[in-house]
């Protein structure tokens, strides 16, 4: 069962050099409606919802053999702390377009303001509760009220309350929501999200509403490990090219901005993380262009430079909607882009043409393992997955299950060559 986490804080570093910043194309996550069926389908009970942020106290019996320490007394021991170890689980973008939300609406039995998304989770319950830490990246803000929810066709985006305790029962503990659509529903927008999903009993991961809360950088408790998450998109204002646009009136918002940040000033955010306490480094980067599979050069320029420092440990890609490959750099993972965990694109709900691979995700989990003198060992496993747009329910994808998408989902992540991803398929 995967172990509830903690907010904290590292300081945010200075603002440094802007890197070199390449074309990409406008963002388009259509939203066709053809696509939601008449009747809901078939859907189990929703688990209760996950504790609250936070750790409890264990109670433990007295140990009558335990031997009597002398307060006094300084310790010889030499013994070096032993390795330390977690595992954490993340998948691709959380995108409700209208027809999902119409779905989850017909899960709960279709009344005003009733809506459930556990049952899109059911197939992927088990691997997303496993990991002692999964991570979502949310792709759209969350109401805190259920108005001015996401309609067809319009690129401004907004997911009922109930989207955040559908991912908190499906196993999730996190939640980043550094894209390109952070800023849809503008300052306000930012701290409905991080409230509702903090209500879910989830932490909140990316820009905040407000300055005093601007510290780039969150800390998971992992049963006492801390695991920091840095989290940046190359927009907050839905432009289609990387940038550092800032929104008026909220300065703050700069640090979340890769572009603004730059290589260097990421670096600087994961030393004083790792200074402040952190175990483990994970950086979460929405970039790269939409609909490609190949990353790119610039996204393997920074990843090069931030794997091959010391303090960062594994780096998390969104935003392309595709599977992009997967590379071991230094030891550690990269993988550019995780594709479309929930989503309605796909070619048969779009009029224009949408991949096949806009259909398609995965679950990643993500052994870290740092040794007594502070070596990091990595090793990774992934689940394809693909969208049952009857329901939009997200099911395995196997040799003999979706087997297109998992022979499609395999070639893209090691498509880099042969070698590049030292990573296998689960099962």
């Amino acid at each position: 069962m995967a172990t509830r986490s903690r907010a904290g804080a590292a300081l945010a570093a200075p603002l440094l050099l802007l890197v070199a910043c390449a074309g990409q194309p406008a963002d388009r996550e259509e939203q066709a409606t053809s696509a939601v069926p008449t009747q809901p389908p078939a859907a189990t009970a929703e688990s209760d919802r996950p504790p609250g942020t936070g750790s409890q106290d264990a109670t433990t019996e007295p140990n009558e053999d335990a031997a009597v320490v002398d307060p006094t007394e300084e310790s010889t021991s030499t013994a070096p702390p032993g390795p330390v170890t977690v595992t954490i689980g993340a998948t691709g973008d959380i995108l409700p377009h209208a027809p999902v939300i119409e779905n989850a609406n017909l899960n709960a039995g279709g009344g005003a303001d009733d809506y459930d998304f556990a049952p899109m989770f059911d197939d992927v319950r088990d691997l997303l509760e496993a990991p002692d830490l999964a991570l979502c990246h949310l792709e759209t803000p969350i109401s805190a009220d259920n108005t001015g929810l996401t309609v067809p066709r319009v690129l401004i985006f907004n997911s009922p309350t109930q989207l955040a305790d559908g991912l908190a029962s499906a196993g999730f503990d996190a939640c980043d929501f550094a894209s390109n659509h952070a800023f849809d529903r503008g300052v306000q927008g930012l701290l409905d999200t991080q409230s509702v999903v903090e209500d879910a009993g989830m932490t909140y991961a990316g820009p905040p509403g407000q300055a005093s809360a601007a510290d780039q950088g969150v800390v998971h408790d992992v049963d006492g490990i801390e695991v920091a998450q840095l989290v940046y998109s190359y927009t907050l204002l839905n432009l289609g090219s990387p940038n550092t646009d800032v929104p008026d009136g909220a300065p703050w918002l700069e640090q979340y901005l890769w572009p603004a940040r730059g290589a260097e000033g990421i670096l600087a955010d994961a030393e004083q993380a790792r200074a402040a306490g952190a175990e483990f480094v994970v950086v979460t980067m929405h970039w790269g262009n939409e609909y490609q599979t190949e990353p790119t050069q610039q996204q393997r320029e920074i990843a090069e430079t931030l794997l091959g420092s010391e303090d960062v440990d594994l780096i998390l890609g969104s935003h392309a909607h595709v599977i992009q490959p997967c590379e071991t750099i230094n030891g550690k993972f990269v993988v550019y882009g995780m594709g479309n965990f929930l989503s309605n694109q796909s070619p048969d709900t779009t009029r224009g043409g949408l991949r096949k691979a806009t259909q398609e995700g995965l679950v990643l989990q993500v052994e870290l393992t740092r040794e007594s003198d502070g070596t990091l060992s990595s090793s990774m496993v992934y689940q394809p997955t693909r969208v049952d747009l009857a329901g939009h329910v997200i099911r395995l994808a196997t040799p003999g299950q979706n087997a297109e998408t998992y022979q499609r989902t395999v070639e893209a992540l090691n498509s880099l060559g042969e070698g590049s991803c030292d990573a296998e398929p689960m099962g």
